[in-house]
């Protein structure tokens, strides 16, 4: 069988590719180790995604946002940045002219939208239940073989395809990009974060909090009035040791941990633990193969740029490969790949680094760093262009380094 595009993977940045590409009538392979039906109907996981202002007109403009219910979809409209028990937080609000810095939208119910928005497509084909076996470059394309993902349980026989371009979505952890001979630059942080739902009897005002406390780390991310994530990160021996509470002991523990600022706090959703580890790839491309998504780059989520990220690197390469197909050009040319790898390490790259610095600092409880990100955050806080830049990354473009600079001086 013979395709134009073979993408692996099936979250949101694949399915984000398939769509950004519609109507273009290029043939695309779609290579996932789930089921349709668990795609179709992705359980519920604890991550509120944040999504900026630039992402929220995407997913509008590629017909996304219309399988979100509103009432999935919640305004983030401040931000603040607590240092321990320093009395004088950094607070973010909205550039002039809008209302919000951008919307929180649970991360099942992106994963549902963009699965339903894809449906009906006709230039795409689900290879689902199957994973990735070899992988065979030459100057024309690449061959793929394709096996059963449950050896035990085989869903399908083992096939060989043919495709002009790869495209990796795999996750972080690819073994697409693996066995395409790339590396990545990975950091694990070495602690666990913890996700959770989270009813209180204060209201939040659509404010996100992200407490940079000693001994852990704690932000909020405001859902309705009276209903928040909690995101916790501590050391994997101490999230343990919370996850073992029973309810009502786990519910006093929280509302200590945030000091009592909700007031009394009573779960309202399962408990979920991710670990911490960034992951940057060595290259974005390689001859007849590209990376998109968390393949390319795996964010730490204190800057929420993860989703974001992806759905920047999808637009840049759809473009490039439809600008290709419209010109009846080779869409995995050599220059058109090196233009999306620049483009998108321009954007990521730096954020990606100060995010690491950002994450050391503000986890380091010895009195220097403590005593730098007081000051930091003091400077951030009263001097009005850096506090527009902040606003600025966070909301408008998602995609400047400019907002994360003060905090690293």
């Amino acid at each position: 069988m013979t395709f134009d595009l073979a993408i692996i993977g099936a979250g949101p940045a694949g399915l984000s590719m398939v769509r950004a590409l519609a109507g273009s009538g290029l043939r695309i392979a779609l290579v996932e180790q789930q089921s349709a039906a668990a795609l179709a109907d992705p359980p519920f996981d604890g991550r509120e995604i944040a999504l900026t202002l630039r992402t929220l007109r995407t997913l509008r403009e590629s017909g996304v946002f219309d399988h979100i219910a509103p009432d999935q979809v919640f305004p983030l409209e401040h931000a603040v940045v607590l240092n321990g028990n320093d009395p004088h937080p950094m607070r973010v609000s909205p550039l002039r002219g809008k209302t919000q810095l951008g919307a929180l939208v649970p991360n099942q119910q992106i994963r549902r939208a963009v699965w339903a928005a894809v449906q009906g497509q006709s230039e795409y084909t689900l290879f689902d239940q199957t994973r990735l076996g070899a992988v065979r470059a030459d100057a024309q394309g690449v061959e793929l073989d394709l096996e059963p993902a449950q050896a035990s349980a085989p869903a399908a026989p083992a096939q060989t395809i043919r495709a002009r371009l790869l495209i990796a979505a795999d996750s972080r952890f690819s073994e697409t990009r693996r066995k395409m001979g790339i590396g990545a630059d990975s950091h694990d942080f070495g602690k666990t974060m913890l996700v959770c739902r989270m009813q209180h009897e204060q209201p939040h005002h659509h404010t996100a909090w992200e407490w940079f406390g000693i001994g852990q780390t704690v932000a909020l991310l405001p859902l309705s009035e009276h209903l928040s994530s909690v995101v916790l990160t501590l050391p994997q021996h101490e999230m343990q040791a919370l996850l073992e509470l029973p309810d009502a002991d786990f519910e006093r523990d929280i509302t200590r941990r945030y000091q009592g600022r909700l007031g009394e706090m009573k779960r309202a959703g399962s408990r979920h633990t991710y670990p911490l580890i960034g992951v940057y790839a060595q290259r974005f491309v390689a001859p007849r193969f590209a990376l998109i998504g968390d393949a390319a780059v795996g964010m730490h989520p204190v800057t929420a740029h993860g989703f974001n990220f992806g759905l920047h690197g999808v637009d840049l390469l759809s473009r490039e490969i439809l600008a290709a197909s419209r010109a009846g050009a080779d869409i995995a040319a050599p220059e058109r790949l090196q233009r999306f790898e620049a483009a998108h390490r321009r954007a990521t790259r730096p954020l990606y680094l100060a995010t690491q610095a950002i994450a050391t600092l503000y986890t380091d409880d010895r009195g220097p760093a403590r005593l730098v990100r007081r000051l930091v955050l003091d400077a951030s806080s009263r001097i009005g262009p850096l506090r527009l830049a902040i606003a600025t990354a966070l909301s408008e473009d998602g995609l400047s380094l400019r907002g994360l600079l003060p905090r690293m001086t």
